[in-house]
């Protein structure tokens, strides 16, 4: 099979290191890649968002399968475009992709199909947002409606922070359009975690899970990150849970979804609190995760192209994907002053010794090349992977590879996966 990942993070390296692997695979294209895909396959310098040139290079190299990493294409309508010209491509359609557009939409499905998720309420309107606030008090959560980046959720302990970040999304426009219109919900509390799937417009196949570390600094303190660190599978997520997970949430979108007309095809992310009512949707997103995406596909043993090959075709009741045993763990290595402003273009080395270490995988997220080697050139620069026996062996190997790495203007949190190593040690 001829094959093009679309984007340039530690997402879509983990994606294409899996296709790699496949016996199916033919050529391998990545636009617009980054210096570890270049190891996999041919880097394309055309812009994740820039439909008509993808669709131009997929129609001309005879692309068998197109598989979207972020989600700002699949908004954008990639899938559509790509059907249009009788191109695969394993990601839904622009209407189907508003659950990842669209918060408020997300709550409307939630609520139509009796999926338990916190109480909401909308507003394009700052003045009803702030006194929406006030009667309703804090802990309350506050969303940019559109794509933000992972950066347009501020869980407010005060009602001073809420009305903060009312102001921050909705008046000063911080996430820029995608802030036009807030929702408000209550704030769940309990363990988060992420569970993906594969869909097919009407049903789905587990494709694991993982807790992601959001806020930047460690015990879960500052703001919130596009992913700090990973691991899989957490100790909380166990069969009944993820049982629940598919049959209470999944599913029933998959149905409500295709009772609309816009069945959905692709991978499938569901943000889940485990509330003591049992498990609670966040948000739904319209792609695989990043970091976790670094962090599920390394314990997959089966042929992930085979299996989107299998659903693209209309057969994904064969697809049964088998795992590796043990546990899987991410740090992602960022640029000083992220989320905030930061600056590229400094070296690192080490890289090559740390991904000889035994278990240890290092994606890249935000690095580019020139004569002196590998430079950063974003926030989350490097995802290191290790796996292990057990989440203590994963985490261990993942931070021997981080300690391996030298780059004096890069930083991590310290404590990925200490809080669940904790929980699956302790007795009770």
């Amino acid at each position: 099979m001829r094959v093009l990942i679309i984007g340039s993070g530690g997402r879509e390296h983990a994606l294409a290191a899996a296709v790699a692997r496949s016996p199916l695979l033919e050529l391998l294209y990545i636009a617009p890649g980054n210096p570890g895909t270049a190891a996999l396959g041919v880097n394309v310098p055309i812009r994740a968002t820039d439909i008509a040139a993808l669709v131009a290079f997929a129609k001309a190299r005879l692309i068998d399968l197109v598989i979207p990493g972020p989600e700002a294409p699949l908004v954008a309508g990639i899938a559509d475009a790509l059907a249009a010209a009788g191109i695969a491509c394993w990601g839904p359609t622009a209407a189907a992709a508003q659950l990842e557009g669209s918060k408020g939409f997300t709550k409307e499905i939630a609520d139509a199909a009796g999926i338990p998720t916190a109480s909401w309420a909308r507003f394009d309107d700052a003045d009803a947002a702030h006194d929406h606030v006030e009667a309703q008090g804090a802990p309350i959560v506050i969303k940019a409606d559109g794509l933000a980046a992972g950066k347009g959720v501020v869980v407010a302990a005060t009602e001073d922070e809420a009305h903060a970040a009312i102001t921050a999304i909705m008046e000063d426009m911080v996430h820029g359009p995608a802030g036009a219109t807030v929702v408000i919900e209550d704030c769940l509390e309990g363990e988060e975690i992420s569970v993906f799937a594969l869909c097919d417009g009407e049903d789905a196949v587990f494709l694991g899970c993982a807790a992601d570390h959001k806020r930047v600094g460690e015990g879960d303190t500052g703001p919130n990150t596009g992913g700090m660190g990973a691991i899989a599978p957490p100790p909380w997520a166990t069969p009944e849970v993820i049982d629940t997970a598919m049959d209470g949430i999944i599913r029933p979108a998959l149905a409500e979804m295709a009772r609309r007309g816009m069945p959905f095809r692709g991978f499938l992310f569901a943000g889940l609190m485990l509330t003591e009512d049992g498990p609670a949707l966040i948000e739904f997103n319209a792609r695989f995760g990043d970091p976790e995406c670094e962090t599920v596909l390394p314990m997959l043993e089966s042929d992930l192209l085979a299996a989107l090959a299998a659903a693209v075709q209309g057969r994904l009741a064969e697809v049964a994907l088998e795992w590796r045993q043990g546990a899987s763990a991410t740090v992602v290595l960022c640029a000083k002053g992220y989320p905030g402003p930061y600056a590229t273009g400094s070296e690192i080395f080490g890289l090559e010794e740390a991904g000889d270490m035994p278990g240890v995988t290092i994606f890249h997220a935000g690095t580019m090349t020139d004569q002196n080697g590998i430079l950063a050139n974003g926030g989350r620069v490097l995802a290191v992977n290790g796996v292990g026996a057990d989440l203590a062996d994963a985490v261990a190997a993942a931070y021997a590879a981080v300690d391996a790495i030298d780059w004096a203007e890069g930083f991590c949190r310290r404590d990925i996966g200490r809080r669940a190593i904790f929980a699956a040690s302790w007795p009770g």
